[in-house]
């Protein structure tokens, strides 16, 4: 029989200042963000060649386009001449193959980034050679219709490191072919580790989260996991949702009803839809969590010490978005309250973690996967002990 996680000894927290202090983001951003992968998108939301969205990490601004052949391509979003933005738009689709260049009209093509022409009356200087100034291309990587990048040079792909919450228990989900029906962002004031904090603990679930509570019953036990449960092996086979951390009866998904309208995705097993949600999660920009008729990607982007966004896209089959009997606002409203509440307490956290005499924090026994969120983000900053690091 497996131990419970349970921290046994006494953990503290991250140090306070490294929530809002800027030196320390920016080593953040240079350190961690730039050198991981990094989440974008769900590919349905580029459905048609030439299709394009940009996006920022950082100050680091990105194109994502489908090219006219179909293929997924990422480029910095910088023209090779005197360093402008290239396109301004958050999406849309190209009228040629041609990203151009609004301040001096610079042309690329979108299928390689190769440059394509100068809009100079002069002569080309000597020695000027085209092929040496296409736009920068950045590592892509499309998983089960999932696009990531990574902005560093020459990034190895591999599933184990990539996700620290293993995707295996969203194999039965067809991601890959599934649509996005929503896309929802909202902008929060705290630092991104806030956010994964709240996200790996449910002691703040009861009086943060009425209605998710209501609906996952064994959430109103502050626990995560069936094993956080004292005594929890003389539980383990127990079918109430309140020890085996499914659904309440009734219930099929998370939706404001609890009802999956008769959409539930055919390649679940029983196990998948009894369990009610799953999760994977790929530090530091995204968590997916499979349901029984849809997926929800959130992603978390930074863009102040204090300050990020948020964005949320739902995956359902095309059939079920074909489906008029069925109403995915029953769906997106759900998630969105509880993300709006999650959203608000962490947002009171950042305030309070100002206050002169706090220092640093402590875990509790239960906060199991923060204490590996924190160990995780000291080893890709190297850092071995919290004195290592002073602002």
């Amino acid at each position: 029989m497996a131990k419970s996680n349970h921290l046994k000894k006494l953990q503290f927290s991250l140090p306070s200042s490294w929530y809002f202090d800027s030196n320390f983001y920016d080593k953040e951003l240079s350190e961690l963000w730039m050198k991981n992968w990094i989440y974008l998108c769900h590919s349905s939301n580029l459905k048609n060649n030439l299709d394009f969205r940009t996006f920022s990490i950082g100050k680091q601004n990105i194109i994502l386009i489908r090219n006219s052949h179909g293929k997924l391509l990422a480029f910095y979003n910088t023209c090779r001449h005197r360093g402008s933005l290239i396109v301004t738009e958050t999406f849309g689709r190209l009228k040629s193959k041609l990203f151009t260049c609004p301040y001096h009209q610079w042309s690329y093509s979108s299928d390689d980034g190769k440059l394509a022409k100068v809009a100079s009356f002069s002569e080309i200087p000597e020695g000027f050679c085209k092929e040496n100034f296409s736009l920068y291309k950045i590592a892509l990587k499309e998983w089960r219709g999932c696009i990531f990048i990574n902005l560093s040079e020459k990034p190895i792909w591999d599933d184990a490191s990539v996700f620290q919450r293993s995707p295996e228990g969203l194999k039965q989900h067809p991601i890959e072919n599934m649509t996005c029906g929503k896309i929802w962002e909202k902008t929060l004031n705290c630092n991104w580790k806030s956010f994964w904090e709240n996200f790996n603990e449910c002691l703040h679930c009861p009086n943060v989260h009425p209605e998710l509570t209501d609906l996952v019953p064994m959430f109103n036990r502050r626990i995560i996991n069936p094993r956080d449960l004292p005594n929890w092996e003389t539980k383990s086979e127990h079918s109430d949702p309140k020890y085996s951390g499914g659904l309440k009866k009734g219930a099929e998904t998370w939706s404001d009803d609890g009802s999956a309208q008769g959409r539930i995705i055919e390649t679940l097993g029983q196990d998948e839809i009894l369990k009610g949600h799953v999760y994977a999660s790929a530090w530091p920009s995204v968590f997916i969590g499979g349901y029984a008729d849809h997926v929800r990607i959130v992603k978390i982007n930074p863009i102040e010490p204090e300050k990020i966004k948020i964005s949320a896209e739902w995956l359902f089959e095309n059939e079920t978005l074909k489906d008029k009997n069925y109403n995915k606002d029953n769906v997106i409203s759900f998630a969105c309250r509880v993300m709006e509440q999650d959203g608000k307490a962490c947002e009171l956290n950042q305030i309070g973690i100002h206050s002169k005499p706090h220092k640093q924090g402590v875990l509790m026994p239960e906060e199991y996967v923060i204490k590996n969120f924190h160990d995780w983000l000291k080893k890709q900053l190297k850092i071995k002990n919290y004195s290592d690091y002073k602002v």
